[in-house]
């Protein structure tokens, strides 16, 4: 009758008179891919059985912002590698960015990602459309392509046809479709004005000065009027200043906010101290006001998701000296340990992780059929022990890059299992059903 029967675990459900959840110990059976019961007991039996007596049961763990740089930039990461570490740190379901080579701006580079990660995704997958200069007129098209999360507008850092730095060309996207836009949202002006501080300078604890907080905020308070112009919904990413998460706490009817892991974790100019290039991304990891404000905003409800930002590069380019070296680290293995070590320090509770990288990304991307246990939903499950402790080492990184800028951090809360579409996809620390991984369905998209 079942695939998989999870059993004993106190499993994280949907409160049964409000939105929030509950903690409750129960079973949990599996069959064809969705989850047909949850109960107190089930007496039967299956192939697979999964004993999660002392571990929590999680609504499988949504990534909604990586890089897997596939096609094109695949010596640093491929679709299988990523979603490889993805399900490794508990990552059911992963939304890739389109600034790959070439970026994913068409709908023939759109089935190509689909094509690729077909039968080679541990994880299940979406992908992102890239928003141009070049393609502003076929936009409404694009998003709404099965499997597609939405459009991707770089308004810094980003190169060719996927920079979006004009305020004309802005509105014009924000005036094409109807689903919300996800934004990097950086004044790439600016930043070329400010290029010589990284230039003059030569120094990695400089990379928060040239990329400053006024870069962040213009740019902005420059899209939220756009937005509002439009009437165009927005999800800015990896915010990272406290005078933003002022301004955005005010704009919660038209912006949704995403904060990254290592802005909650790391903070300037000890990481730089410590790791160098390795700490160096973009916009930048600053000094710890800005992290403690991140935090604020996350208890408050400004924050809607977590995200990894995971962008990998090789040790050889990381080590070339800055500006040279590139800006990104990886982050998706450690999404979820990292948050865990959070949630047990006291910074938040394990309710709020868990809507922050589930019902979240399916409220604010209209997900189909995921981001909670409940009968009927696909069945992607994280498991994890809240008292494992376990120090991360670079040696466990799936990413082709094989380090991370939480190497030498002992955490408390680790991840046991991962299931992925009904199937159970690794055990501790070990694939056990490889390439389990299916593409994601959104509301709003053919």
């Amino acid at each position: 009758m079942y695939d998989i029967i999870i059993r004993g675990g106190t499993c994280l459900l949907p409160h049964p008179s409000n939105n929030g959840m509950i903690e409750q110990q129960a079973d949990i059976g599996i069959t064809n891919g969705r989850i047909t019961k949850i109960r107190e007991k089930i007496f039967d039996t299956a192939p697979c059985m999964i004993d999660a007596t002392g571990l929590h049961v999680l609504p499988g763990v949504i990534d909604s912002q990586v890089h897997f740089r596939e096609p094109g930039l695949t010596h640093k990461e491929d679709l299988e590698t990523g979603t490889k570490a993805a399900v490794l740190g508990g990552v059911t379901s992963i939304f890739e960015m389109p600034n790959t080579n070439p970026a994913t701006t068409t709908v023939q580079h759109f089935h190509d990602k689909l094509n690729l990660a077909k039968n080679r995704a541990h994880a299940n997958y979406a992908f992102f459309v890239g928003a141009g200069h070049d393609n502003v007129n076929i936009l409404q098209n694009l998003e709404i392509l099965p499997h597609c999360s939405g459009i991707k507008i770089f308004m810094g850092s980003s190169t060719g046809t996927l920079l979006v730095e004009d305020d004309e060309t802005l509105e014009n996207i924000l005036n094409q479709g109807h689903r919300r836009v996800i934004v990097h949202s950086e004044d790439e002006m600016r930043l070329r004005e400010r290029r010589h501080i990284a230039v003059d300078m030569a120094d990695v604890h400089y990379h928060p000065v040239w990329r400053d907080v006024e870069t962040a905020v213009s740019s902005t308070n420059r899209l939220l009027k756009l937005a509002r112009k439009t009437g165009r919904k927005i999800h800015v990413l990896h915010v990272s200043t406290a005078e933003e998460m002022d301004i955005l706490q005010n704009s919660k009817d038209i912006a949704t906010v995403e904060v990254l892991p290592q802005h909650l974790t790391l903070y300037a100019p000890d990481c730089y101290d410590r790791l160098g290039t390795y700490a160096q991304q973009n916009p930048p990891i600053r000094e710890k006001r800005h992290m403690d404000r991140l935090w604020k905003a996350l208890q408050d409800g400004t924050v809607d998701v977590i995200g990894s930002d995971h962008a990998p590069h090789t040790r050889e380019e990381k080590d070339r000296p800055y500006p040279a070296s590139p800006s990104g680290v990886p982050g998706v293995q450690t999404l979820v340990p990292i948050m865990l070590n959070h949630v047990n320090e006291g910074r938040l509770s394990l309710q709020k992780f868990v809507e922050l990288v589930t019902e979240n990304p399916c409220r604010v991307f209209n997900v189909k059929n995921k981001g909670r246990l409940r009968e009927g939903f696909d069945a992607d499950v994280t498991i994890v022990d809240m008292k494992k402790q376990m120090t991360i080492d670079n040696s466990m990184i799936a990413s082709r890059c094989g380090w991370t800028p939480f190497h030498g951090m002992q955490v408390t809360g680790w991840v046991t299992h991962t299931v992925v579409s009904g199937k159970l996809a690794m055990a501790h620390g070990e694939i056990v059903e490889a390439h389990s991984g299916t593409p994601v369905n959104f509301e709003g998209t053919l």
